[in-house]
């Protein structure tokens, strides 16, 4: 069955990265695409950042792929687009999966074998993406501004049944439970409190750790090889995927999806990038990746394994953009990627 797909071209160097992903899947699947408009381009145009049209044909496609958009500070009532879509379609789950790629400049730490390169890595990060500080819930005057931070029983429990599912898929055995329980007492209490419950039922197949964000951070910076599966709320997640992405070369190598009972829409996790579009030398891995993680989860999973084998012989040929310390343009690497596939 043709599979039919929403791909949302964005801001700044999505329209190219856009077209680079959906010639390789072309190459791959036999697939309609429907076009859609979200962005800081759509709002200039139609008053809004997503507007229903969108949303709508979102709903009738089997996945959406969406590239980077510029949410621009300083104009009242804007609304991100990203935001907009994971709310209009309920997509709980973020999902990003840090897998270090061949000949890419990465930092060694604690436990790296000595005076050798750090072994690949291998994790992911789940975070809940529909709560948290980003419910949009905030209020202001002139001496004082507060944002509500949502975190209810219904929300973590689905995401960490979510995470145990995918560690469960994958064959990870350990999940570790991300929070600030210890200062948040109400909030991320109950976030800790439903997450131990939810995980008892894949025990011991599947271990439960716990731990405080902060000293997360710094464990990722200093021995990120102790993670698997790490699952948090929406802003700590934001935060630690970021920092994670650094490990493996940065964000224009790291994807990202976003999953729903019903839908799901996939994205690289690096923004606009305005300075460098139309240039040709942005970075298209996160943006073929995240393609790579569409078409696994449309059932296509040959399809998704050997654009992922592409992307890391490209880099085993040393075919790599400026970013992660190689000269290719951003057309050479989809033009290996696609050599590669044959």
């Amino acid at each position: 069955m043709v599979k039919k797909i929403l791909y949302i071209n964005g801001d700044g160097v999505g329209p190219e990265l856009m077209a680079g992903a959906r010639s390789i899947v072309d190459e791959l699947a036999d697939v309609e695409w429907v076009e859609g408009e979200a962005g800081y381009a759509a709002y200039l145009k139609h008053g809004t950042a997503l507007p229903n049209d969108t949303v709508v044909s979102a709903k009738a496609c089997d996945a959406v792929l969406f590239c980077a958009v510029t949410t621009p500070p300083g104009i009242p009532n804007y609304k991100s687009a990203i935001i907009g879509m994971r709310k209009e379609l309920d997509l709980y789950a973020n999902l990003r999966p840090f897998d270090s790629l061949p000949n890419v400049p990465a930092p060694s730490w604690t436990g790296a074998p000595a005076n050798s390169a750090p072994a690949p890595l291998h994790f992911a990060i789940v975070r809940e993406n529909t709560e948290g500080l980003y419910s949009g819930i905030e209020e202001a005057d002139e001496v004082r501004a507060t944002a509500l931070r949502v975190i209810t029983r219904r929300a973590s429990e689905r995401i960490v049944k979510f995470a145990y599912e995918y560690a469960k898929k994958r064959s990870f055995s350990k999940v570790t439970l991300v929070h600030k329980a210890n200062v948040l007492r109400k909030s991320d209490g109950l976030f800790l409190e439903v997450g131990r419950a939810a995980a008892k039922p894949y025990a011991p197949a599947i271990a439960c750790e716990d731990a405080i964000v902060d000293s997360v951070a710094m464990r990722l910076v200093k021995s990120p090889g102790d993670f698997q599966v790490i699952v948090t709320t929406n802003l700590f997640g934001d935060i630690l995927s970021d920092e994670a992405s650094a490990l493996i070369g940065g964000l224009g190598v790291a994807p990202s999806a976003n999953i729903g009972q019903k839908y799901a829409l996939f994205e690289p996790v690096h923004g606009s990038a305005p300075d460098i579009a139309g240039k040709g030398v942005a970075n298209p891995t996160g943006m073929l990746r995240s393609a790579a993680l569409m078409l696994a989860h449309l059932g296509l999973e040959p399809e998704a394994r050997k654009l992922e084998t592409a992307i890391e012989s490209a880099y085993k040929q040393n075919i790599k953009t400026l970013d992660v310390g190689g000269t290719a343009r951003t057309h050479d690497v989809v033009e290996a990627v696609r050599k590669n596939l044959n």
